[in-house]
């Protein structure tokens, strides 16, 4: 049974198969693409066209000349007037104006002027051109929109916010006191330090205090001395007496 199955499962020697594939190989390609003689890639390359460098529009670029624009008198008359107030005052504060009216500017001025404290209005074409030119340009962010300055001759920050807090149309952006650019918040610090008469009775009592202490110090020695040698007396006189009576 085995040898049966074995005979039909197995091919016979020599059998083929009755469809076979046959591959037929493509045509050569005959027509190839022949190299252009070395004289004519010289003469296209000559005459290759190149065309000339894209010209960028007017205006694209910032011009290379700077236009020098002479000032009005009216314009320079402004900034002596703020170089004057930058010279004579010691708090200068920026200050925005939120759509307030006349009359609370009114209010705001009288309220102000108790105090020394004096509002100054100048454009901020003025102002930005007035501090380019200074020592004081890192003030320039600060003119945006409608501004008022604060000036007085003495610094007089706790006054100037008391006030402003009653006009909330105000808004303090930041200061320039005794030559120093402070903030909104730096302000703020800067009142709540004590005044320079204070400070100063400060330091003369302490130093005073030192100075007592210093020759209660230096007389102390002498006069813990002085009384030992008085005890060193006394006690000397005081054994010096039995023995004179012994002797007697």
């Amino acid at each position: 049974m085995a040898a049966t199955l074995c005979v039909k499962i197995l091919p016979k020697q020599g059998w083929l198969p009755l469809t076979q594939s046959v591959r037929h190989g493509s045509k050569a390609v005959t027509r190839h693409r022949k190299p252009m003689h070395i004289l004519k890639q010289k003469l296209m390359a000559v005459t290759k066209y190149i065309p000339p460098p894209r010209v960028a529009p007017p205006g694209a670029y910032p011009s290379q000349t700077k236009k020098v624009q002479e000032e009005n008198p009216l314009m320079l008359l402004l900034k002596r007037n703020v170089k004057t107030v930058f010279q004579e005052c010691k708090m200068i504060a920026v200050v925005q104006n939120n759509a307030s009216n006349a009359e609370d500017m009114m209010l705001l001025k009288h309220r102000l002027h108790k105090h020394g404290i004096t509002v100054k209005f100048f454009p901020n074409q003025v102002m930005q051109s007035f501090l380019n030119d200074s020592v004081y340009s890192s003030m320039a962010p600060l003119f945006i929109g409608p501004t008022v300055l604060f000036v007085s001759k003495e610094p007089k920050a706790r006054e100037m916010l008391t006030t402003l807090r009653s006009s909330p149309q105000m808004t303090l952006l930041g200061a320039c006191i005794d030559n120093t650019l402070l903030s909104a918040q730096g302000v703020v610090s800067y009142s709540k330090l004590p005044s320079v008469t204070v400070v100063q009775g400060e330091v003369v009592s302490g130093l005073t205090m030192l100075t007592s202490r210093t020759a209660s110090m230096l007389q102390r020695h002498p006069a813990h001395l002085s009384a030992l040698l008085q005890q060193y007396v006394k006690q000397q006189s005081s054994e010096g007496e039995p023995e004179a009576e012994e002797a007697t």
